[in-house]
């Protein structure tokens, strides 16, 4: 099972006094989390103003420095339009990557997003095609775009209906898309419900600031490590161990 750290996501500096902005502080901040049981990190590169960035002269850097400060652990970049509005212009910023992640976040219903994960397999970067939605997953299904892990994501915020919204998303995917290992992962209320669910249906996990703010006690985290560590812990207290039917 793989165990995500989603850093910042598209938080505004401020939301949390731990979230990573700068270079140094995503790398710092990568580094606990992986000591904490990351086996990924997933991240939003900023800019020198703390707006997300997706030019290679902010990317290049980050990833460099992140390979040198958690060499074991694979590192995931967004491609998300929240990170570059214009979709003509994301393309060709990942184009022009010079260094490539270990893995990039795609989201195929967003304008242009089957363009940019052709451009990535083109690249031989791995995708991990995003899901929000039914439809989504029918549109991952109908390109034949390969892909590495699939994030399953819904953006409801009622448990019910993110729960909901999963199973549906869930059905699709067993139907038509089986083999690639999945994520899933839910936001802020919906964060540690989905993650729960996660470990029951021997998923892939994420937690981090990205997703939520607060711990599973409904405290405010004091960074992405104790998130990590939070979500390690529960994953070995809802392990089943392999003996424990034998006599």
């Amino acid at each position: 099972m793989r165990t995500v750290a989603c850093l910042n996501g598209n938080r505004r500096p401020g939301a949390h006094p731990a979230l990573p902005i700068s270079p140094d502080q995503i790398v710092a901040d990568a580094r606990a989390a992986v000591d904490a049981g990351a086996t990924c990190v997933h991240v939003h590169p900023r800019d020198g103003h703390a707006e997300q960035a997706l030019e290679p002269q902010v990317l290049t850097p980050v990833l460099r420095e992140l390979r040198a400060a958690i060499p074991g652990a694979m590192i995931s970049v967004t491609t998300s339009l929240a990170a570059q509005p214009d979709a003509w212009r994301r393309f060709d910023l990942v184009g022009r990557w010079a260094a490539l992640p270990d893995s990039a976040t795609v989201n195929l219903s967003e304008p242009g997003g089957i363009e940019v994960a052709r451009l990535l397999h083109d690249r031989r970067v791995p995708i991990e095609a995003v899901v929000t939605s039914v439809m989504g997953a029918r549109l991952l299904a109908v390109t034949g775009i390969e892909v590495e892990r699939i994030a399953v994501a819904p953006t409801e915020a009622d448990v019910g209906k993110a729960r909901s919204t999963v199973a549906q998303i869930d059905a699709v995917l067993d139907r038509r898309l089986p083999e690639p290992p999945r994520t899933l992962h839910g936001r802020d209320q919906t964060a540690w419900p989905l993650l729960d669910d996660a470990i029951a249906a021997g998923h892939d996990i994420r937690i981090g600031l990205e997703d939520t703010l607060f711990g599973p006690d409904g405290n405010e985290a004091h960074d992405n490590a104790e998130l990590v560590r939070a979500a390690v812990e529960r994953t070995a207290a809802r392990r089943v161990p392999a003996d424990s039917n034998s006599g």
